[in-house]
């Protein structure tokens, strides 16, 4: 078998991907993990290179990265033909801004302790989304481990992303973009058909997913397991804008789904339609609009946990 293939995202953590390679590679040689590592060159390189990686033989990968080489990963993975993705590992050294993939299994920020969980290789099944969109007339979709936002959320992101690509974000940037967005923005008219129930709800956010974190640390979906073969659903419908800022701290904890302003639910088949049409982001990633529907496939990534 080929040794383990480290991809690294240089720009990870406003450029930490780049100055701590070094002190990651000397930990992996430490605890003998042997590798071969390859760098992404710009926004979804790591599409091609691990699907390139993948008809090379490598099997097994260590994201060297944030959530959205993680996505890239994942997708690389479930749209190359080369190798059943049953038989692929997926690994994280979390080096993002946001890490909220590693939360939901309390994976170690410190680099040491992350080579060592690698080093002990306790895994799980981990379910994988999917979601459909709309570009233009077309439909497109994306793969994902963790969590999509829509509405308020996406929103949220496209500012987001606009500072990752300077380098100029941080947790307070979240905050920042959470307080000004919130400032602007109108709830949309949203009907969701959950297995062939349908709700509707005036909704300000919308986070559905398979992890619990999102937006650098906010416990969106408190009650979500990676591996039951279910997304979960929070809701948040129109609330006056003094209550959600006195509501911010509750969105960290995940005591936010206890207010009454927010419904829960599961399913394993979604379809959410939008009026007006709404934007979507999964795992970071800026899609298309709204009509989506997403489905689950159960346990069907291995991963290395904590």
């Amino acid at each position: 078998m080929k040794p383990w293939m480290v991809v690294v995202n240089p720009a990870a953590g406003n450029q930490r991907g780049r100055e701590d390679w070094g002190e990651i590679a000397r930990l992996l040689d430490q605890h003998e993990i042997h590798h071969d590592h390859r760098f992404t060159e710009s926004p979804r390189h790591g599409l091609t290179l691990i699907r390139d990686c993948l008809a090379g033989g490598y099997r097994q990968f260590i994201i060297a990265g944030g959530d959205g080489l993680l996505s890239e990963a994942v997708n690389a993975i479930f749209t190359q033909t080369a190798v059943d993705p049953a038989l692929v590992t997926l690994a994280l050294i979390p080096v993002g801004t946001g890490n909220d993939w590693a939360r939901t299994f309390k994976l170690p920020a410190d680099y040491r302790a992350a080579v060592e969980t690698i080093r002990q290789g306790k895994t799980l099944w981990h379910d994988v989304g999917r979601v459909f969109y709309q570009v233009g007339q077309q439909e497109q979709s994306w793969y994902f481990l963790n969590m999509c936002g829509l509405g308020f959320d996406a929103e949220v992101n496209q500012k987001v992303a606009a500072d990752r690509a300077t380098g100029d974000l941080g947790p307070l940037k979240y905050r920042y973009h959470i307080f000004s967005t919130l400032m602007g923005y109108e709830p949309t008219r949203m009907t969701l058909d959950i297995d062939g129930t349908e709700v509707c709800h005036e909704v300000l956010s919308l986070a559905l997913g398979i992890g619990q974190y999102h937006g650098g640390g906010m416990k969106q979906l408190p009650s979500a397991v990676p591996d039951d073969g279910l997304f979960d659903l929070s809701v948040i419908e129109r609330i006056s804008r003094l209550k959600a800022l006195r509501s911010v701290s509750k969105l960290y904890d995940g005591s936010f789904v206890e207010l009454p302003e927010v419904s829960t639910y599961r399913g394993k088949a979604i379809r959410i339609a939008s009026e007006p049409a709404c934007r979507l982001e999964a795992d970071g990633e800026a899609l298309g609009q709204s009509p989506f529907r997403f489905e689950i496939y159960p346990r069907r990534l291995q991963v290395l946990i904590a």
